[in-house]
């Protein structure tokens, strides 16, 4: 069996440093960005202009990438002069402040141990496959890479190099590795992707004058995107999916980006053998998109905190509490959830939609191996 994961901007909200996420969602990044911005004269009238351009579309609560996206389509649009009232400097300089502050929030080292990270990759490393563990994502920062190495687990995400390694889109299409090293795909970008003067792509943590950081790189054209990461990582996931007997896990990902949403439906609904699960942190109603998909498509189970929908039917976890499987205090709880479901004491609530308790889950498979494989002799 093929099996993957899809990790999005809710993990790494389950580490906790001094009371706070290690590092904030996309709402925090976007408040982030914004007090920055607003806070220098030289970005403080094209950011309000902007969000107030984003928000007169209809987008109640814009995110960064909503911004991010209108003011890079004005910059293709405005040539050497200006549009919408703002000059092209304007624009250039909303696009380099908001992506240096993405850029200094998100680059938070992993802590040492103790992670669901540091699980995940030793779960990785530990299980015995004939098929390479592929983890796509929608986050930028670092922290799935600083596991991996951290436990030794080759991997591959489509560059090659070292002090600045270039894309190899060959290696991601003849995927001819050896199936240990797990791939990683991160879909939205990343804070050490550089877009070059010659519109090559290196990844680097070193940033040199005149390059674009690659985080969310909607706003590319067609003909650049087919060379960029985005799009190949993205057709990764289709691959993955057409495979036989494939399994996404989806956890921290809320099914708000309709481009990967799409490539989920196209590939499940064209591989009866592929199946998605969806670990959802809160209740139903916080992810419609999943809940809409999964009415439609048989293979997408969404287990939330309050219900789940299965075999395309919508249902609330029952009352009865059942303890005759070893991970069942893990993954479930009959106490209130505060903050996180409405669901009242006494019907059974989904835990593993929070990345932590999904990392205690397989630390208890872990766990379990070891005690089965017995004292060596």
């Amino acid at each position: 069996m093929r099996i993957a994961f899809l990790l999005g901007a809710g993990c790494p909200l389950s580490i906790r440093q001094n009371g706070q996420p290690l590092i904030p969602d996309i709402a925090g990044l976007t408040s982030k960005v914004k007090a920055d911005l607003l806070a220098k004269p030289e970005t403080e009238t094209v950011t309000n202009g902007l969000w107030t351009r984003v928000e007169g579309r209809g987008i109640i609560d814009p995110t960064i990438e909503d911004l991010l996206s209108h003011a890079r389509t004005l910059l293709s649009l405005c040539g050497n002069g200006g549009v919408d009232g703002f000059s092209r400097a304007q624009l250039e300089a909303f696009d380099q402040g908001a992506c240096a502050t993405v850029r200094s929030a998100v680059s938070i080292p992993l802590p040492a141990e103790g992670t669901p990270y540091h699980t995940l990759a030793s779960w990785i490393q530990s299980i015995s496959r004939e098929h390479p563990v592929e983890i796509f994502t929608t986050n930028y920062d670092e922290l799935m890479e600083q596991a991996l190495e951290n436990r030794g687990v080759p991997y591959f995400d489509g560059f090659v190099g070292a002090a600045s390694a270039f894309l190899d889109l060959d290696s991601m299409v003849e995927d001819d590795l050896p199936a240990r090293w797990a791939r990683l795909w991160k879909m939205h970008g990343s804070i050490n992707w550089w877009l070059t003067k010659d519109e090559h792509v290196r990844r680097s943590r070193d940033r040199i004058d005149g390059e674009q950081l690659l985080i969310y790189p909607s706003h590319l054209k067609y003909d650049q995107s087919r060379q960029m990461p985005y799009l190949a990582m993205l057709d990764r996931l289709r691959v993955f999916l057409r495979a036989h007997q494939s399994v996404v896990v989806t956890c921290g990902y809320s099914f708000v980006d309709e481009h990967i949403n799409a490539y989920l439906a196209q590939g499940l609904a064209g591989n009866a053998n592929a199946s998605c699960l969806a670990l959802v942190w809160g209740d139903l109603s916080t992810v419609p998109q999943a809940v809409a998909l999964a009415r439609k498509h048989a293979n997408l189970t969404v287990m939330a905190a309050d219900g789940g929908v299965i075999g395309t039917v919508q249902r609330c976890w029952c009352y009865d509490h059942k303890d005759n499987h070893p991970a069942y205090e893990i993954a479930v709880t009959q106490e209130a959830l505060p903050h996180r479901s409405t669901a009242p004491v006494g019907q059974c609530k989904w835990l593993l939609g929070d990345f932590a308790v999904f990392g205690a889950l397989l630390a208890s498979q872990l766990s379990n191996r070891e005690a089965e494989a017995g004292p060596m002799t």
